[in-house]
């Protein structure tokens, strides 16, 4: 059997590998001219289980009309006239009980932990090395309130068996020094030592790479422009490459574009509420190591995060729900920087900070679209938000048993099933 996978980001570059595992031919096809070239290629860096409380949540409401005049707010939403956009936005306040945020923080705990799982099995067998650290993730809070707010969603994961443990200040700087200086800001803090971090992109090249060993087939510089379908099934799909329309065809097809996934999915009647949430990074070189981190960390009030790459630091976050854009938003580049430079002044060169930002294909709920679809040979893997990362190796591996007919090992909200 032949699989067609659409993406080489980490979630395509993972679905490749597994499906290759179970002993399909795959190909897999991206418009960049190499693995996790677009959202994988500077993001947070961070395998966190932890971070599971989703943006849809029953204070964000009030916190988006807050932020709605300010250009470097943590989640921006800056109204068009998309409808999709509009679609999205009515279904994210839905999410914002407390019951659908419950929900939805059990099944990304769950997929969560299981992806961790499996990405701890696959560097083991494959000795991949991608700057990764396991020191755990320690979220630390300046804001009083938002330290309250957070203790609900880390009981909810501590029930679900994701170790989330409620810290003081003084736990806080014991298990990462570089946050002395701000020991008198940190209103409490939380600590779940089984996370890690590691560099995404380094990760889906070198995965990339092993999967070519393997027999997968990569075709880079290929732009998908559309199908070719009965109303059950997909029959080919329309690209261009090297200059040249094509029609390639495969027994069995999996979509796993990111952002773009949406808009291709609607020309073949498919729905899919995903929407870009553009993201910002810096990575910056570490200046001195005694105030550098690393354990990783998430400043929660500023939805920042902070990832130790060898001798690199990488801090990305906040959210710009504005369109299909990539330009840079200096001013909320800026932000990032003035933050990290108020609590790590000495930590890194921040003056030679070197800006990224990303399209992370961010759903109303959090939770990724994982399985089957209605035609009888397209499969999902997409939507996965902040989360592509932390998720794609357990994404993968279920999808996967999913095509072999087979239940994957993991409970969770798979479609089709």
């Amino acid at each position: 059997m032949h699989i067609l996978v659409l993406g080489a980001g980490v979630i395509g570059v993972t679905t490749a590998w597994y499906l290759r595992q179970q002993g399909y031919d795959v190909t897999v096809i991206d418009r960049q001219s190499n693995a996790g070239a677009e959202t994988s290629f500077a993001n947070g860096g961070q395998i966190s289980v932890s971070h599971a409380e989703p943006w849809a949540n029953p204070a964000a409401p009030l916190k988006v009309l807050k932020w709605l005049a300010r250009s470097d707010a943590p989640l921006l939403f800056r109204p068009r006239m998309d409808p999709a956009q509009w679609r999205w936005a009515i279904a994210f306040l839905r999410e914002c009980s407390s019951a659908r945020a419950a929900h939805n923080i059990r099944q990304v705990v769950r997929l969560g932990t299981y992806s961790r799982e499996c990405l701890q099995a696959l560097r083991k067998s494959t000795g991949i090395e991608y700057d990764h650290l396991e020191k755990g993730i320690l979220h630390f809070y300046t804001n009083p309130r938002e330290f309250e707010s957070a203790l609900k969603p880390a009981q909810i994961m501590r029930e679900l068996g994701c170790n989330r443990q409620v810290i003081d200040a003084d736990r806080a700087v014991e298990l990462e020094p570089a946050l002395s200086p701000v020991k008198h800001r940190i209103a409490g803090a939380t600590y779940t030592s089984e996370d890690e971090s590691g560099d995404a992109r380094r990760f889906t090249q070198a995965l990339a790479s092993k999967a070519q060993e393997a027999g997968v087939e990569f075709l880079f510089g290929t732009e998908i422009l559309g199908f070719e379908n009965t109303w059950d099934r997909v029959l080919g799909v329309n690209v261009i490459r090297e200059g040249k329309h094509q029609t390639l065809r495969a027994g069995r097809y999996v979509l796993c574009l990111g952002s773009f996934s949406g808009i291709l999915a609607r020309r073949l009647g498919l729905s899919l509420n995903i929407y870009p949430a553009k993201g910002y990074s810096i990575t910056v070189p570490v200046r001195n190591e005694d105030a550098a981190f690393s354990v990783s960390l998430i400043d929660d009030e500023y939805k920042l995060v902070f990832s130790r790459l060898g001798d690199r630091i990488r801090v990305a976050g906040t959210a710009e729900l504005s369109g299909y854009s990539r330009e840079l938003n200096l001013t909320r580049c800026r932000a990032i920087v003035r933050r990290t430079t108020e609590l790590m002044p000495e930590a890194a060169h921040w003056e030679q900070s070197e800006f990224w930002a990303g399209l992370r294909p961010s759903t109303p709920s959090n939770v990724p679209y994982i399985g089957k679809s209605h035609f009888g040979n397209l499969y999902l893997n997409t939507g996965h938000g902040t989360l592509g990362w932390t998720h794609s190796c357990g994404s993968a591996a279920a999808l996967a048993d999913i095509v072999a007919g087979r239940k994957p090992d993991v409970d969770f909200a798979f479609t089709g099933l």
